[in-house]
Parts: C-alpha cells; sequence; structure tokens
C-alpha cells in the first residue's frame, strides 16, 4: 500500500504540473474554470484554500475541447505504464465532501461522507501531510477531495479544511452552505440517491398538476402558503395508504404493529414538528420503504404577506415562488413600459436574483418576444440585442446555470432530514431558554 500511496503522489505531482506549466487552450480553459467557479469575497472558505480546490477539480472535472485534463495528461505522457494509466483514469471517481473522521489510524483516517453516510478509508500521500494531519479527532468535520488509489483506499485530493467538531445546529449549517456551493456534488458517490432526489422532484410536479390543475397558480401570500401544506398533507396521506398503514388507527395500535413504544412515536412526531409526517418517517424506516424523505415546503414571512405570489412548477426544475411576476407581466403588456420606474428595477431583480432561473427567463421570452426584447435592449443599451441570439449569454453572465439543479423541493436522505429536525429542535429549545431569561425585553418583538 505505501509503494502505491508513493507512486499516487508522483502521478499527482507530474499531473498538477502538466496541468499548471500548460499553455494554449489548456491555460484558457483553466482560467476560465476557476474564474466561473469561484465565489464572491464574502463567502469564500479561504482564497489559497479555494484556489487549490479548483485546480484539483478542474482536472478531472474541467473541459478541453471535449477531454479532460486528466486524458490529456494521460495522452500526453506515452511512458506511463499500464497500471499507472489505469491510476489515473481512476481518479475520474475523485469527487468534493463533507467528511467526518469516524475513525483514527495509523496512517490515515476512516471518513463517512455526511451526505450519502458511505464509509472510506483515507490516507495523505506523503509524510508530511500524515503529521500535519496528525491533531485531527474523531468527530471532527473535514471539507475536502478525495481520490480512489485501490479498490479499498483512497487518498485526499487537494486541500483539506478542518471545521473542527460541530453540534448539530452548526453542521445542518455546514451542510446546508456545502448543498449551496457544490451542488453538482450532491450525492456524488450514491447515484442511487441522486436518481431518487430528482424522481421526487418530478414526482412532486405530478402532484402539484393533479391537485392545482395548473403548472402555474398566483394567489395571496397566505393563501398560497396554505394550500401547499394541503397538498403536502394529501401527499403524506397517499405515501400511508400506499405503505397499508391505516389511518383510522390509534396512534398506540400503529405503534405496536411498527414494533416501536408510542411513546417513540410521540417523541418523533413533536421532533419533527408534524404527527402524520412523523409517522410516515418511521414507517418508511422501519420498513425500508424509502431512504428518501420530502422536505416540508413553508413560504418565508415575506412571501406569506405579499399581495400575490405566483408559483411555477417543472419536472426539472422544481417551484419557483415570485412575488413580482404579475407587475413584470403588467410591464410586458404595457405599452407605456418606458416610463414606468419599475420596469428596470424589475430587470436587474431578475438578471441577479439566482432565485429566478432560466426557466422563468424562457417562459417571460416565449409569452412576449418582441416586449422583452425592447425592454432588455433599453435596459442594456445594445440596440442590436436579440432574444434568439443574446439570451443564454445574457443569463450565463449572470451567473445562471442553463440546465437545472437539484431544487430545494427535492426529497432528502432520511439522515439528514433527521439531522435537520434535531438541530431546529436545538435552536428553538435555545430560544425558548432567551426567551425565558428575557422575558420583558423579548416579549416586544415575539410572541
Amino acid at each position: 500500500m505505501d509503494a502505491i500511496l508513493e507512486r499516487s503522489r508522483e502521478l499527482k505531482q507530474a499531473l498538477i504540473e502538466f496541468v499548471l506549466d500548460a499553455g494554449g487552450e489548456l491555460a484558457e480553459s483553466l482560467e476560465s474554470y476557476v474564474a466561473s467557479k469561484s465565489r464572491s469575497q464574502g463567502n469564500r472558505y479561504d482564497a489559497t484554500y479555494e484556489q487549490n480546490l479548483l485546480i484539483d477539480s478542474f482536472m478531472t472535472e474541467g473541459k478541453v475541447g471535449e477531454k479532460t485534463p486528466l486524458d490529456l495528461f494521460i495522452d500526453s505522457t506515452p511512458e506511463l505504464s499500464e497500471a499507472d494509466r489505469a491510476l489515473v483514469r481512476s481518479w475520474r471517481r475523485s469527487f468534493i465532501g463533507l467528511f467526518a473522521v469516524s475513525q483514527l489510524l495509523p496512517d490515515g483516517f476512516e471518513l463517512m461522507n455526511w451526505l450519502t453516510t458511505k464509509q472510506y478509508i483515507v490516507k495523505p500521500n506523503d509524510a508530511v501531510t500524515l503529521e500535519e494531519m496528525a491533531r485531527f479527532k474523531e468527530g471532527e468535520i473535514l471539507l475536502t477531495r478525495i481520490a480512489p488509489v485501490s479498490d479499498d483506499d483512497w487518498m485526499f485530493s487537494g486541500p483539506c479544511r478542518s471545521m473542527g467538531s460541530l453540534g448539530k445546529p452548526k453542521l445542518a449549517v455546514a451542510i446546508g452552505s456545502f448543498k449551496d456551493n457544490h451542488k453538482d456534488a450532491l450525492y456524488r458517490d450514491a447515484p442511487d440517491l441522486l436518481e431518487e432526489a430528482w424522481n421526487s422532484v418530478a414526482e412532486y410536479h405530478q402532484e402539484f398538476l393533479d391537485f392545482f390543475g395548473s403548472d402555474e397558480v398566483t394567489l395571496p401570500g397566505y393563501q398560497l402558503n396554505k394550500k401547499i401544506n394541503e397538498l403536502q398533507e394529501l401527499m403524506t396521506k397517499r405515501r400511508l395508504l400506499e405503505a397499508g398503514i391505516d389511518e383510522s388507527k390509534s396512534l398506540s395500535e400503529i405503534a405496536e404493529e411498527a414494533g416501536v413504544t408510542e411513546e417513540e412515536m410521540k417523541a418523533a412526531a413533536e421532533e419533527a414538528g408534524a404527527e402524520s409526517e412523523a409517522v410516515s418517517q418511521l414507517f418508511d424506516s422501519s420498513k425500508g420503504l424509502t431512504k428518501m424523505v420530502m422536505p416540508k415546503v413553508d413560504l418565508p414571512a415575506e412571501l406569506k404577506k405579499a399581495e400575490q405570489v405566483t408559483v411555477f412548477t417543472h419536472p426539472r426544475w422544481g417551484q419557483i415562488f415570485l412575488p413580482t411576476y404579475t407587475q413584470f407581466k403588467t410591464i410586458l403588456e404595457s405599452e407605456d413600459w418606458q416610463s414606468n420606474p419599475a420596469t428596470n428595477k424589475l430587470v436587474r431583480k431578475y438578471l441577479e436574483d439566482p432565485t429566478i432561473n432560466v426557466f422563468i427567463w424562457h417562459k417571460l421570452a416565449q409569452l412576449y418576444p418582441t416586449q422583452l426584447e425592447k425592454i432588455l435592449q433599453s435596459f442594456l443599451e445594445r440596440p442590436d440585442f436579440k432574444i434568439e441570439r443574446d439570451l443564454e449569454a445574457l443569463l450565463q453572465e449572470h451567473n445562471k446555470p442553463l440546465e437545472p439543479e437539484l431544487p430545494e423541493i427535492a426529497s432528502v436522505p432520511i439522515h439528514l432530514h433527521e439531522l435537520f429536525q434535531e438541530a431546529m429542535a436545538e435552536v428553538n429549545k435555545s430560544k425558548s431558554k432567551g426567551k425565558g431569561k428575557t422575558k420583558e425585553k423579548t416579549a416586544r418583538g415575539f410572541k
């Protein structure tokens, strides 16, 4: 194993030098990749760490024409043995994850990928890194990339950032941040979970269509939130029915059939915040019916208070909630849009707001091609702007992915759902204690 790790170190160093010393198309591709993936100054972990992480991921995920830098390296190094080629090719399976240190080993660590609960034996491929990592403790959270070196063992690939030992609320925040910043890496090592998550988006879309009778609905915010809750309750009841669970039975009868105590079921319901949801989770877990749980949709306060909210559903883009869609449509249907002070403000918002995706822009372009083109020509000060030719490039300039990313409505693995519920319970418990200590002060703002 030591020999394979040493050879991995040599090959990895050769690959890094090949990429960094390259010119021409490969250098341009690296520069473009790093620029497009870099986060804003206030949202990055650490500038050096992030740059090294991006360079590492570029080697397996970047593209130069139809090939990755890894492929180009193999093609450009004919002296590599077949074993070396197989080892380098296996690095296509490299991925970034949020790992917990499960066990300390003499020459490495057993890590658990928090997104999928899969376990890995991961070893540094040089003595210096091993010495630097000697301070890691069990339970510590690491953000890093790993790459295979054999059927059973992996190595650290690129930089490793320790986040320390995190309590449930902070761990939930770290996982949420990972999901936001590494959408293309979600469930990378568990394609079955990824497929099930995408299937859940399509299923929710169909349930939405069946319930509302349309893929576009506009209602007052509070009423829409109520309807969405009704839809989710209906979906939960349907799942209970499909699982063969009789809703007419008492909680104690259901608990007895599930092989748990009524107290355990009540505790689970209290933690989850909704009895029916908790019951379905409990049965799903105990009977092995599913590995995923549908997240609860509850509109944020500003949408609940909005006079009108339009929601769209799509089998891949998920659900998009817009309180200004009717206003934007009114502008697009108006002849005097130039004199409306809200026009530029809304165009800017629709371009810069990451929640307003390509799907919405395509819908507007389909409904109002001429008027939208005129408004964009004016806003951009580009009289030659053409919707058909230039819209995609404009949206990419504003960091809008042209292909759907896994939406928030997608089901999540049960272990993540339970973590988020427990984290919320801890936060709410803390808030309750805080209210008790400063009752007079908090009574003014919260009830």
